[in-house]
């Protein structure tokens, strides 16, 4: 075992890598490729399908040659952005369209008129979801309505999220892993197979679903003559069900957030499905040996594209990392507030016609004033979700971070401060590769099970405890409810 090589791919929002990790859990190498993103129209957010998979061939390649080989790899595992919708044609394997992105809000119109018409309270008895765009439902309807080229298709339609996209073209297998399938909001959340009803309602042809699958064990063998040798595929988890493993949150209670495009916090809650009385979701969280385990959930929209839109969008930084040092500049926000719904709002509030707000501008303001203001946000989003779990009975005790902000050391203490509890941040912060990697190593038999290889393959973490005063604290969290309640007002 000690020689065994795992490749995982990790399809992301804004990049595509491959990362080669031996059985202890360490990451001996990755290769990346940006993923370009197409905005046909305001709110709307799509993919090329073609250059996710020839950027997830290209990096996969590289780490297989790293290896030594394709008869060095034990297993594949991948991870994925979830919510993203695929369309292809079976036969030539061909995208019949662009993706819609899970950030795309066109869909925003026909997710308020299920509302009215009173489809919400079945939608989220049967999927534990709420009914807004994110999700891939509307975003398949509004599709078969708009693109002519889907219906054209018949039969040789198909269908699913990004890891059934990346697992047909290396096998030939149309699945999806139970993560994946439970964010559709297509699926029996309980029953854990798509629902006639739920299809019929979005405009969702069942036909060209994928099959929904383990999230771990043989879920398929990558073609021999793509690689150089078959390899097979033992593990396939949605990014933030990935994280959540990675870091591992495997029992009741234990919680994790990920700050990537997004942040998305999920509380483990074992076999038992949870229930939301604060617009938080139910999710799988993973199924093995067609036993499902689920998290609560609560999801933020913007949290690194905030900082990537002050980079690209208005060019006050030059490189992401540059926000630590500029937070640290100033002895606080200067009365900057950002309000980042440049997507709308997620949980708790879930308004998708939200639009982003910087409050408390002067001419006093910087830069570095504003960099601060945008870390902050992310620890007020994350304390509003705190506010939610702990009303739904789900008080944390401490919170485990990944993902690329996390990295920021600025950021963690503010968290640690905002949030009045100890923060723990991995020295790995890529947890959403290595939970794919744990799911991959437990499928090929490498560990008898997630909680052995979790134990063995996660490393090292550092502590951040609170240090700032009550009233200071307290001081913050009226100036950001303040600013947005002026723009759940607007």
């Amino acid at each position: 075992m000690s020689d065994a090589q795992i490749i995982v791919i990790d399809a992301g929002t804004t990049s595509t890598r491959a990362m080669l990790f031996n059985a202890a859990g360490q990451c001996l190498g990755s290769a990346q490729r940006a993923l370009a993103q197409h905005y046909p129209a305001p709110g709307e957010v799509e993919h090329d399908a073609e250059e996710i998979w020839q950027s997830t061939l290209s990096c996969v390649l590289e780490m297989v040659a790293l290896a030594g080989g394709a008869a060095a790899v034990a297993a594949i595992g991948i991870t994925n952005q979830r919510e993203t919708i695929v369309f292809w044609d079976r036969d030539s394997g061909a995208p019949l369209s662009h993706a819609i992105v899970w950030q795309d809000r066109r869909t925003a119109e026909r997710c308020a008129e299920l509302k009215t018409a009173g489809h919400e309270a079945m939608v989220t008895t049967r999927t534990g979801l709420l009914l807004d765009p994110y999700f891939s439902a509307t975003k398949i309807g509004w599709a078969m309505d708009h693109w002519p080229a889907l219906r054209a298709a018949g039969t040789r339609l198909a269908i699913g999220t990004v890891d059934a996209w990346i697992l047909w073209r290396l096998t030939g297998r149309h699945a999806t892993d139970a993560s994946n399938a439970s964010r559709t909001m297509l699926m029996d959340i309980e029953r854990g197979c798509w629902d006639a009803e739920l299809c019929a309602l979005f405009g969702a042809p069942m036909a060209a679903l994928p099959e929904i699958i383990d999230s771990c064990g043989p879920l398929g063998t990558a073609h021999s003559e793509l690689l150089g040798a078959p390899v097979p595929v033992t593990g396939i988890i949605g990014d933030q069900q990935g994280a959540t493993i990675g870091q591992g949150c495997l029992t009741p209670g234990m919680t994790k957030a990920t700050y990537g495009t997004g942040a998305f916090v999920l509380t483990c809650s074992g076999t038992q499905r949870p229930v939301s009385q604060h617009r938080l979701l139910s999710t799988v969280l993973m199924q093995v040996g067609n036993v499902r385990s689920y998290a609560l959930e609560g999801s933020v929209f913007v949290a690194g594209s905030l900082i990537q839109w002050l980079r690209d969008g208005l060019g006050i930084i030059a490189a992401s990392a540059e926000t630590e040092a500029l937070a640290r500049s100033v002895d606080d926000n200067g009365g900057v507030v950002i309000v980042p719904a440049l997507a709308g709002l997620g949980a708790p509030w879930w308004r998708a016609d939200a639009r982003g707000s910087i409050s408390g501008l002067s001419f006093a303001s910087s830069r570095a004033h504003i960099a601060r203001a945008a870390l902050e946000a992310q620890s007020h989003q994350t304390a509003d979700l705190k506010t939610a779990f702990a009303a739904d009975g789900v008080d944390w005790t401490m919170l485990r971070i990944d993902g690329g902000m996390s990295a920021n050391d600025w950021l963690a203490q503010d968290l640690a401060d905002t949030l009045a509890l100890p923060v723990e941040r991995p020295d790995f912060v890529e947890t959403t590769a290595l939970g794919a990697a744990i799911l991959a190593a437990t499928g090929a038999g490498l560990y008898p099970d997630v909680a052995s290889a979790a134990a063995a393959m996660r490393g090292n973490a550092s502590l951040f405890q609170p240090a700032i005063a009550a009233d200071e604290r307290d001081r913050r969290c009226v100036g950001w409810q303040q600013a947005v309640a002026a723009v759940l007002r607007s």
